[in-house]
């Protein structure tokens, strides 16, 4: 018979979680494993909200299996260490992102891609090496392999740092591998919430000409005037996209929702690059022409690996680049969810765990 989520593991775990396709979090009782050698234990500080923990918790990609407690974008201090820890000791402030283990053997691996190996190990709701479920940052403290565990630069502040673990690393890493990272380059961003705003903000900071395209006029403001885009394009508007038109010379295609690429593709120059970060649930259409005519490219991107997150922590401390948050208890977190569906936040949800979250 399978163990509870509280006797899986010796050491006593508190968090949220959701126990059905409602999504409703509520608090959970659960365990995590002893300090193994090249573990790092550290106290959860913050945990960001990302869109893909409403996706895990509703169920909406069909792999959930519950109880599953969300939280990828995970900040805090270490308390523990293993016997072969070198890289970490105890005080250390310290991150976890998207990913918690893979095989270590593969090409990706090898290559410093673990967020392509084929036997990833997600951060929560995924099985881990010994066979018990993972369990993420909406809880009182975490424990991970210090290959998995991200050195937090000093002067980059905890708070609205964490969302970088998921959305930055997520924009970071497709401007870095298509060439949209060099003073200059006209790129596009597709989308004004948690994952557009650092996109914009990492493609400034690398000094790229930044177009923003967004379905509400009402953003125009806040993306020239706050984020420092250099344009502004309404996207329902056949005018302004026709005006886009040969332009950039990337986009970054931050939206989860169902929408029509092929606009997009027209505003691209010759030899053009879409890159898809967004999930939506739905395929797209794509008219071959839209490609063949201009040479372009529509490809796809996930998280970067360890050594790449690490170099963007380093980046965004060095540009000071941190996300635009609002600061919430534990106990707001459904109601943050509907209101992150509404895209009613500017621009990321940050759980204020160490203060909020008190085990019974």
């Amino acid at each position: 018979m399978a163990k509870s989520p509280e006797s899986e593991h010796p050491i006593k775990a508190y968090g949220y979680a959701a126990r059905d396709t409602s999504g409703v979090l509520s608090p959970l009782t659960f365990s995590r494993r002893a300090t193994g050698d090249k573990d790092v234990r550290f106290k959860v500080l913050y945990c960001g909200i990302c869109h893909s923990d409403l996706h895990f918790i509703k169920n909406e990609w069909g792999v959930t299996t519950y109880p599953i407690t969300p939280g990828h974008e995970i900040v805090g201090i270490v308390t523990e260490v293993g016997s072969k820890v070198e890289k970490f000791k105890v005080g250390d402030k310290v991150g976890v992102g998207c990913i918690v283990g893979s095989c270590n053997s593969c090409e990706s691996c090898a290559k410093d891609l673990e967020s392509y190996c084929p036997k990833q190990i997600l951060t929560y709701g995924y099985i881990d090496h010994d066979g018990t479920r993972t369990y993420g940052g909406y809880s009182d403290h975490m424990v991970a392999d210090e290959h998995f565990v991200l050195r937090w630069p000093e002067n980059l502040p905890l708070d609205s740092g964490a969302p970088l673990l998921c959305a930055g690393i997520t924009t970071y890493s497709p401007l870095r591998h298509f060439g949209l990272d060099k003073p200059g380059v006209k790129v596009g961003v597709v989308g004004l919430g948690g994952l557009g705003h650092a996109a914009v903000k990492f493609a400034k900071a690398f000094g790229a000409e930044v177009t923003v395209f967004s379905t509400t006029p009402a953003k125009k403001q806040e993306a020239v005037e706050g984020l420092k885009a250099d344009h502004f394009i309404v996207s329902k508007d056949q005018k302004q996209m026709q005006s886009a038109a040969s332009t950039l010379d990337g986009i970054i295609d931050t939206v989860s929702a169902s929408h029509s690429i092929a606009p997009l593709l027209n505003a691209l120059k010759p030899d053009g690059k879409l890159v898809l970060v967004g999930a939506p649930e739905k395929s797209f259409d794509l008219a071959a022409f839209s490609l063949i005519t201009g040479r372009k490219m529509v490809a796809g991107s996930a998280t970067g690996g360890l050594k790449e997150t690490q170099e963007m922590l380093d980046f965004a401390a060095k540009h000071g680049i941190t996300a635009d948050i609002e600061l919430i208890p534990i106990d707001y977190v459904n109601t943050a969810m509907g209101r992150m569906l509404k895209s009613d936040v500017k621009y990321r949800f940050v759980i204020d765990v160490a203060n909020s979250l008190k085990a019974p």
